[in-house]
């Protein structure tokens, strides 16, 4: 009897063994990249697993039956999936995470998890984890997925993907909306926080998540920035899933650059991440004489010690050399009279650079709903400079009537330092009443801009006299200079000799100078005058929402204090006040579109160099801004595509501009209002999981309205503003193929156009509109990508900016780049 019973149970197993199934599959991101650590169970069950590192999971031996799949990670939405299993059956399902913006920090700490050219928040537009389309104000950004597709490196070749923003120069010097932004000043932000760079160089990309621009001013929540917009570098932030990838890239004008980037863990509990950035760069560039070497180090660490704190360290270093550009000149009115490559420097130029940027910060999570966040950003930054560059005019006859085929020239050897401080605080509360949800931001910033006493300059320019040093020449008493004959087409003619030798375009003479030679002068400039300034502002912002409607309310007081001659006996306070108000409102029409208003105003002193500086003709006024904006912004496809519209209104009163003097390059002149109208459009995200795409066209008509009390400005009324076009946009695309006869290979192909534009306000001179064409070539195999990017395929000549003919700055000739990837 035994024996049977026991035959029985074993028969009963076996068949019980024989009817279970099987639940597995895969939990991705939108763009199809694994996601580790995510929670999986079966309700009811008990039973539970998590994903591995290629997102993997699996349930085995399942009774037949219906079943719920829940799925939770930090930062992600819920995942709710039901299942219907058969006996002996195996169901496989493909799970997506999404990310949850209130379900993040409300300051950027830990890194981003996506993975494609669609970004869903933003932090600095409203210091809280906001989606970009439930904040009233235009953002465009630029994730790294499009910057590694693009091959791109330095900021000027990332912003082309964004609408209204454009090149003024060579250097960190855009146009947004119109108005300049340069790296010289100190409206720029890195993760939120005021910073500089030094002007002269556009920064690297290589450490950065993303690019962005708060279009309009963000005035209400950063203090004095430009009216145009805002841009903000977010840097690389640790991940808590190993990731490691080297990158080596070669091409034209002999460019060789090797990056790293590696995160994870550092411990056990991953309470402990970091991230580490590296690169070299060495490129020789497409004009004559440049070349640029660069060593980036840039490390990040995170600690999250409680789900309720986390702390991370951020620095970026930067150490540069190179020679400083300062454009192409040619004859007369003849853009192509000389070569794109012309530089006129000399042979043993060199610029000397350093920067770094440190930055700590701490957030901590008191309730579920209030949360205190500080952060500190020290900026550094040291320049070493010898230069040979056009002193914006022709050479000139002994009559003093220009010779368009010399251009003069004059000599710069600087040294300087400069440095920042930023400390940033501010407390988070959500709150309900009734039918309102409300997010409360109240903070306070202190910013201190110093240029130290121990900088200094040394200028070589003029005409030599026959008593000894160099002056300006003056035509009514020739007598006083040296002169040498000239020969220009066979016609000899008695010319100055000047202090620094002229540069003949014809001749193109780029020789080894011998500075000791020079008579210089020891100046007073603004780059190298003392400066102290500093900003206290208190802030507070109410995010309110009710149902479909969502309002948003800042006010911010701002106190700003200059020291007038700084490090003297004179020294003396300049303060100055600004109240500072921002009012916006979004309103949801449908589950796919918000429409959008909002209405803010900026004030800006001027520069601190600028007004401490005895040449610029100051002391100048403040400058006033304000902006109307409305839009709306959209989600497509599963909310994989994202398309927005914009229409604006900019208004600034007393701006600075260059008078172009001749004898004072230094000198300046303050318009009385300018006004910039217009409309943006940008599309941007995956039209399939395998097929990105970014589309950007703006109109900007940014004119002078008032050139001030001067009759002799009026000419200026209603002149396009400088390196401002009325039309640009572009296009990019990238197309991963999936088939099995293609897998794993891509094409990526788009450009850019911008419209004609004025180089100066005081002449007639302009630049030509152009249109690029750029491609690329993908093929991943394994955890090897092999990847080609071929840039201005028509190889158009353009120029991308430029001051006046003197002073142009061309954009590169048809180049190509070769990089191979490894990912591990």
């Amino acid at each position: 009897m035994r024996t049977y019973i026991l035959l029985l149970f074993t028969f009963i197993n076996v068949a019980a063994f024989a009817q279970t199934g099987k639940i597995k599959g895969q939990v991705t991101n939108g763009s199809g990249e694994p996601i580790e650590s995510i929670n999986l169970i079966l309700k009811g069950t008990g039973r539970g697993t998590v994903t591995t590192a290629s997102g993997d999971f699996e349930f085995n031996t399942l009774p037949a039956g219906n079943y719920q799949v829940i799925g939770t990670g930090v930062g992600f939405k819920r995942i709710e999936k039901h299942v219907s299993l058969n006996a002996d059956e195996t169901v496989t399902l493909q799970l997506t995470a999404t990310e949850d913006a209130h379900e993040l920090q409300t300051v950027e700490i830990t890194g981003r998890r996506e993975t494609t050219y669609k970004n869903d928040l933003s932090f600095i537009a409203s210091k809280t984890a906001t989606p970009i389309k439930e904040v009233p104000q235009a953002i465009s950004y630029i994730t790294k997925e499009v910057m590694r597709d693009q091959g791109t490196f330095l900021m000027g070749d990332a912003v082309k993907n964004m609408s209204g923003v454009n090149q003024f120069t060579f250097y960190d010097d855009l146009t947004i909306r119109g108005f300049r932004m340069n790296g010289g000043s100190t409206t720029q932000l890195v993760n939120g926080l005021r910073t500089f760079s030094g002007f002269w160089k556009q920064p690297p990309v290589n450490y950065l998540e993303r690019v962005e621009v708060i279009k309009g001013a963000a005035s209400a929540l950063y203090g004095n920035t430009s009216p145009g917009g805002t841009i903000n570098r977010v840097t690389k932030k640790p991940l808590t899933t190993p990731q490691k990838s080297l990158t080596f890239t070669t091409g034209s004008f002999n460019t060789l650059r090797t990056l790293a980037d590696f995160t994870g863990p550092m411990n056990e509990k991953k309470t402990l991440l970091y991230r580490l950035n590296l690169g070299y760069v060495n490129a020789q560039g497409f004009r004559n004489l440049q070349f640029d070497k660069n060593i980036i180090v840039a490390p990040s660490v995170s600690f999250l010690p409680t789900d309720k704190t986390r702390i991370n360290f951020d620095l970026v270093y930067n150490r540069s050399n190179s020679r400083l550009d300062r454009g192409q000149s040619v004859k007369g009115n003849d853009l192509y009279s000389s070569s794109i490559k012309t530089s006129l420097n000399a042979v043993n130029d060199y610029l000397n650079e350093e920067t770094y940027l440190i930055t700590t910060s701490l957030n901590h999570q008191f309730t579920q709903n209030t949360s205190f966040n500080v952060a500190y950003l020290r900026t550094g930054y040291s320049e070493d400079l010898l230069e040979h560059r056009s002193s914006n005019v022709n050479g000139v006859d002994s009559a003093g009537k220009s010779i368009e085929n010399l251009v003069a020239r004059q000599v710069f050897i600087r040294k300087t330092k400069s440095f920042m401080d930023n400390v940033s605080l501010f407390v988070n509360h959500n709150f309900n009443t009734g039918i309102a949800e409300h997010k409360l931001v109240a903070g306070y910033d202190y910013i201190q801009s110093m240029t130290p006493k121990g900088s200094g300059q040394q200028t070589a320019n003029g005409y030599l006299l026959k008593a000894g040093g160099a002056a300006a020449y003056n035509a009514k008493t020739p007598e006083k200079y040296i002169f040498y004959n000239y020969t220009e087409n066979g016609v000899v003619r008695s010319i100055p000799k000047p202090n620094i030798s002229h540069y003949d375009l014809t001749l193109q003479n780029n020789n080894m100078e011998d500075p000791s030679k020079y008579t210089f002068n020891v100046i007073t400039n603004s780059a190298t005058t003392p400066v102290l300034y500093k900003l206290h502002g208190l802030y507070l912002q109410e995010q309110l929402k009710i149902k479909r409607l969502q309002i948003l309310l800042g006010l911010r007081y701002d106190t700003y204090i200059d020291k007038k001659n700084y490090t003297t006996n004179n020294e003396a306070n300049v303060t100055q006040h600004a109240l500072l108000p921002r009012i916006g409102a979004v309103y949801t029409l449908t589950n796919n579109i918000n429409v959008y208003g909002t209405y803010t105003k900026g004030y800006n002193p001027q520069d601190a160099t600028v007004q401490s500086d005895p040449l610029s003709g100051g002391p100048f006024d403040p400058i006033r801004s304000s902006l109307s904006e409305a839009g709306l912004k959209t989600e497509w496809i599963d909310g994989r595509l994202t398309a927005n519209v914009s229409v604006y209104q900019i208004t600034q009163t007393n701006t600075l501009y260059s008078a172009n003097a001749a004898d004072n390059p230094n000198l300046m002149q303050q318009i009385g209002e300018e006004k910039a109208k217009g409309v943006e459009f940008d599309m941007t995200g995956n039209i399939l999981p395998n097929w990105n795409m970014i589309l950007t066209y703006s109109y900007n008509d940014a004119k002078i309205t008032d050139a001030g009390s001067k009759t002799t400005d009026q000419v200026l009324v209603n002149l396009q503003k400088p390196n401002a076009p009325k039309n640009q946009g572009s296009l990019w695309t990238k197309y991963t193929f999936v088939n099995n006869a293609l897998s794993g290979f891509g094409l990526g192909l788009g450009g850019n156009f911008v419209t004609e534009r004025n180089v100066s306000i005081n002449n007639t001179q302009t630049l030509p509109g152009y249109a690029l064409l750029n491609g690329a070539i993908y093929y991943k195999i394994d955890k090897f990508q092999f990847q080609v990017n071929l840039n201005n395929l028509a190889n158009k000549t353009y120029w991308v900016g430029g001051y006046d003919y003197l002073r142009l700055f061309p954009g590169a000739p048809r180049n190509f780049m070769a990089t191979i990837s490894y990912t591990f």
